[in-house]
């Protein structure tokens, strides 16, 4: 079975067509040609848009010469009421500045020291999931989310999602998802930073209460580190690293900021990867009863043991082919600081360059069997190839996601205790069909039906 696949838009449309399929879902607002195209520019009234699926361009854009392509202002605009001046968003010094205060918290054995953490919400995920064996079909996104957002609070702030403030962040961020646009009117159009971004007046309320409970929870932490009182957690590791250049640390504000994105991009995409892969194994029996019997063997529930990890390789590879068919983050964008020439073409200074991880993990001249499902594929010559090449769910360079062994090990960890618990079934009436808003999501949701193992 070929996993869901969003339509293709015809190859011409109007600006204002394009514009409407945008706000609806980024992917079924491109063309089909995209699949195959080493390079395609789109233009606009007020500016110039380049995806660039060459290997080679990706490779100059995020390897090479990363500093001549800083990421779009335009990425952020809609974003910008909940993540403020986060590393997500900034760029030159000031970005520099905070990964070389967050780095660390992720670095060397910091992921060992986390994962009794991650076991935790792993089991706490299996508990949840207990209840809803009745046969009905289940919302597995709306699990994930749950499953996602534990792990994040476990590991960040060493509290359960049951947490009475866990809880309000997870429920107010699950509004602000609802309430927020994939198109702001600042992403299309070059608005001076004076200029009101039009936010609607739920995304801005939103965020202004989840901000406020973070700000909350970093300000304890704050006051706990000062007494000596504090958990050797991420949030105290970031908080107590000063930079090694200035000796500045995070004050409460720019903390702030930094928590929301590690819930923003560790929450929501973690979510999305657990969910499509569940998907992919219920549609799969066999890589399902593989990862099922892996699991069984590897883990004891009783013994958190970081090995245990180590011993998931194929899980390991469902996981790996769920994130090249469902990238979470399917678009990234940066832009030309100076006047470029890619493939024949000159590319004016103030152009977009959209790197598009899926349009390049299911390139046509790239990947053999581009959109089937085949875990086993990294075994190969081709795949070992594209996974040097052509493989970015986490971006590359510099700009790399700093929680990227993080999310490999909390998924694959999640996925084997859930595999090992339960067998997961296809709902035939409900397939999903992949959007793309913040993160790929089925546009009604993922449904699958449980089973006891």
């Amino acid at each position: 079975m070929t996993p869901p696949k969003p339509p293709s838009r015809p190859d011409r449309v109007s600006l204002l067509r394009y514009l409407r399929l945008f706000r609806q879902d980024i992917l079924s607002a491109q063309p089909a040609r995209l699949y195959r195209a080493w390079m395609a520019e789109f233009r606009t009234p007020f500016f110039r848009s380049y995806m660039c699926n060459d290997p080679r361009l990706v490779d100059l854009v995020l390897k090479e010469r990363p500093d001549d392509f800083p990421k779009s202002d335009r990425v952020g605009e809609g974003l910008r009421p909940l993540l403020g001046n986060s590393v997500f968003v900034t760029n030159g010094d000031t970005w520099k500045r905070q990964r070389r205060i967050i780095d660390p918290a992720f670095e060397g054995g910091r992921l060992r020291d986390t994962f009794p953490a991650m076991w935790d919400a792993g089991l706490a995920a299996v508990a949840r999931l207990d209840p809803l064996v009745t046969g009905a079909p289940v919302e597995i996104e709306a699990e994930t989310s749950h499953a996602a957002a534990d792990v994040i609070f476990r590991t960040l702030f060493s509290i359960p999602i049951e947490h009475e403030v866990a809880g309000q962040v997870f429920r107010e961020f699950r509004d602000h998802q609802r309430s927020q646009p994939v198109l702001n009117l600042g992403a299309f159009l070059p608005l001076p930073r004076w200029m009101p971004r039009f936010h609607r007046r739920r995304t801005k309320a939103t965020a202004k209460v989840i901000r406020a409970l973070i700000t909350q929870l970093t300000a304890e932490r704050m006051r706990e580190i000062e007494a000596g009182t504090a958990p050797d957690d991420l949030a105290s590791k970031i908080m107590t690293t000063a930079d090694p250049v200035t000796g500045d640390r995070f004050d409460t504000e720019e903390m702030v900021d930094q928590v929301a994105i590690f819930f923003l991009a560790g929450h929501e995409t973690s979510a999305s990867a657990l969910a499509w892969s569940l998907y992919l194994l219920a549609t799969h029996p066999d890589w399902q009863d593989r990862v099922a019997q892996e699991a069984l063997t590897a883990i004891d529930p009783d013994k958190p043991d970081f090995a245990t990890l180590s011993k998931l390789r194929t899980t390991r590879d469902v996981f790996r082919e769920a994130l090249r068919l469902y990238p979470p983050v399917p678009m990234m964008v940066r832009e030309t600081t100076c006047p470029e020439h890619f493939r024949d073409r000159d590319v004016p200074r103030g152009s977009q360059i959209v790197l598009s991880p899926w349009h390049l993990h299911r390139h046509e001249r790239l990947w053999e069997n581009p959109d089937g499902f085949d875990p086993g594929r990294f075994g190969t010559e081709n795949g070992r190839e594209c996974l040097r090449n052509a493989y970015i769910p986490f971006s590359a360079g510099q700009r790399v996601c700093t929680g990227a062994g993080f999310a490999m090990a909390e998924g694959v960890i999640l996925l084997a205790m859930l595999a090992r618990a339960y067998r997961f079934e296809a709902v035939a009436e409900r397939p999903p069909m992949p959007v793309a808003h913040l993160t790929v999501r089925g546009r009604d949701g993922i449904w699958l039906k449980l089973t006891r193992r």
